[in-house]
């Protein structure tokens, strides 16, 4: 008897989707719009942290932000007031979002701006909470980042150590919790720079503002690269 043939199904996968995210990523560059990935736990702060940004950068850039969650439009509508275009996804019950669905929000987002590529400079992909699939999976955003929250723990970049190799950006979020909960802000440190070196951190309270304007600064630095 034939030994049983066995399929790689979830390379193949990848190696598709992979693919995808380069020609999508080359397409973003030759049009002079820099997508960010922003991934994160559920509650850590993401949209807080967006509209913070939006309202210290939507005078410099044209802003769009996709939205992506399994049901609803709370996020959406959220981000909405704050002025900038603002559409949601629905994943229909996936953890992640892959290049291809990106792509298609993407068409979305500058349709709703009316304007085409030049009617945004910054694109935001909100991604689905959860710290293990959507890492797993490029969306051809020119770069990833990712909010890790106090309250969370410093150890969560030993425990997920794919998320926090893939991110270019980690926001430390709620520091001004930190006296409440027992977070090591320099073992943190020590930790996402081992699974990640050349990951930028920086420490924010969305809340407050602090650190924000840095995030705000890191981000016009990219799109101005972007480009060039």
């Amino acid at each position: 008897m034939d030994p049983i043939r066995v399929i790689e199904v979830k390379r193949s996968v990848y190696e598709s989707n992979d693919r995808e995210a380069e020609k999508l990523r080359a397409s973003l560059k030759e049009r002079g719009i820099f997508l960010l990935n922003l991934m994160s736990s559920p509650g850590s702060g993401k949209t807080t942290t967006l509209k913070q940004t939006i309202a210290r950068l939507k005078d410099k850039w044209k802003i769009g932000v996709m939205e992506a969650d399994i049901d609803s439009d709370v996020d959406a509508r959220a981000i909405a007031e704050t002025g900038v275009k603002s559409i949601q996804l629905h994943t229909g019950g996936m953890c992640h979002l892959d290049a291809g669905m990106t792509e298609q929000g993407l068409k979305e987002l500058l349709t709703a701006a009316d304007g085409g590529s030049e009617a945004i400079d910054l694109a935001i992909l909100e991604n689905v909470g959860n710290l293990v699939c959507p890492a797993e999976f490029d969306t051809g955003a020119t770069k990833n980042a990712m909010i890790l929250s106090v309250p969370e723990g410093h150890d969560k970049p030993l425990k997920y150590p794919l998320m926090f190799s893939v991110c270019d950006l980690v926001l430390v979020n709620k520091i001004d919790v930190m006296p409440y909960f027992d977070f090591d802000m320099e073992q943190c440190r020590k930790n996402i720079l081992l699974r990640n070196p050349k990951a930028t951190i920086i420490p924010i309270c969305a809340k407050t503002g602090e650190g924000v304007d840095e995030f705000a600064d890191w981000l016009s630095d990219r799109i101005r690269e972007q480009k060039q």
